[in-house]
């Protein structure tokens, strides 16, 4: 049975093993000592997948005009899956790529149908968020699409002569006016860093979890279109796999009871982490006996994405629990501790930050 990418979804996804073959996603594996990749969530197969991040990887290497964008949708507020994206564009960053990030205000506005107070309050929320995550602000840029300018629009434009709503179906499943829009203006998105007048940025590399592909496969076939008309590039990609919600399945800003927002107070935080699935047995008795599974843990998936930095640390947690060593309850107050600490400093740098976005970006006036 094929595989359903659904950008505005919920569902959590098994088998990425299984999507690499079906949608002709290249594994990152092969290329990691190449270029040493030298991030934990490389290591980890945590991003597992690329279209042509070789190529971009060629260019950043040979210091050319590269760039690293993605977007947020401000519905909610940001969550520990949502910070992934944050670490990846720091990471690459770090490395000497230009960043940009994108607001997607008009397409929550459209097909999540937010107050638009709202999302512009929580679109400066997520930038300030990027930022005490570790993205510097002096080597970026920040803007709300509602916010661009006419060149901005005019692709937007362009690109609906060259897409058929047959070709949106095939991509998308069942789209609306609103799910038309939002995926071309994601194109624009994504293209628009190649025009002059926008820094002339040919290679860019996009970020993001696996379920935004169809954005990038759509994106891809409108720069082919438009190559000669244009000399637009096909941008790259990498994805990584989705931090499951504390239920085991995806994790969402709509459900915010199964995810660790990043403005939780700390208590909340450990309350839900201490209710969050694990991989152990139905007794302690089992549980020494048999151990425990965690790759079926939550709190196993916290710690390898983002509360253990270091390997040797990881693999001891793992054979803890694989042998019997420690249960469930003893793992989750060393995972809390390491959340605290984790939270403490985000909410000490997002405090010191909150207050400056506003000079980094400009907010819609409607």
């Amino acid at each position: 049975m094929s595989i359903t990418l659904d950008p505005w979804g919920y569902a959590a996804i098994e088998d990425y093993e299984k999507l690499l073959e079906e949608f002709g996603i290249k594994p990152v594996k092969d290329m990691i000592s190449l270029y040493s990749l030298d991030h934990h969530f490389f290591a980890r197969n945590v991003i597992f997948g690329h279209r042509d991040f070789d190529t971009w990887l060629e260019k950043l290497k040979a210091k050319d005009n590269v760039a690293v964008l993605t977007g947020f949708m401000p519905s909610g507020s940001p969550h520990l899956g949502t910070a992934m994206v944050y670490e990846e564009l720091k990471y690459f960053q770090q490395k000497g790529a230009y960043v940009k990030i994108a607001i997607a205000d008009a397409e929550a506005y459209a097909v999540r149908r937010e107050d638009r107070g709202d999302l512009i309050k929580r679109g400066v929320e997520f930038i300030a968020h990027a930022i005490a995550w570790g993205v510097n602000p002096e080597k970026a840029e920040f803007y709300f699409q509602t916010n661009m300018t006419s060149s901005y629009y005019r692709l937007i434009q362009m690109f609906s002569r060259k897409v058929t709503e047959a070709e949106m179906r095939a991509i998308y499943g069942d789209v609306s006016p609103a799910k038309i829009m939002a995926a071309l203006t994601q194109a624009a998105d994504i293209l628009h860093l190649q025009l002059e007048e926008y820094g002339g940025f040919k290679y860019v590399l996009v970020p993001v979890g696996i379920d935004q592909d169809p954005h990038l496969r759509l994106t891809r076939d409108i720069a082919d279109r438009f190559e000669n008309e244009l000399g637009l590039k096909r941008p790259s990609s990498i994805y990584h796999k989705l931090l499951r919600g504390l239920d085991g399945n995806k994790m969402s800003k709509s459900r915010p009871e199964y995810a660790i927002h990043l403005d939780d107070p700390i208590e909340l935080a450990e309350k839900k982490l201490m209710n969050a699935l694990t991989g152990g047995r139905a007794t302690a008795e089992e549980q020494r006996k048999l151990g425990g599974e965690p790759l079926k843990c939550m709190i196993f998936e916290l710690y390898m994405y983002h509360l253990v930095r270091d390997d040797n640390e990881l693999r001891d947690i793992y054979s803890e629990c694989v042998n019997g060593k420690i249960l469930c309850g003893e793992c989750k107050r060393r995972a809390i501790s390491k959340l605290r600490e984790l939270m403490i400093t985000h909410s000490e740098n997002y405090n010191e930050v909150i207050n400056q976005v506003e000079k980094y970006v400009k907010k819609p006036s409607f």
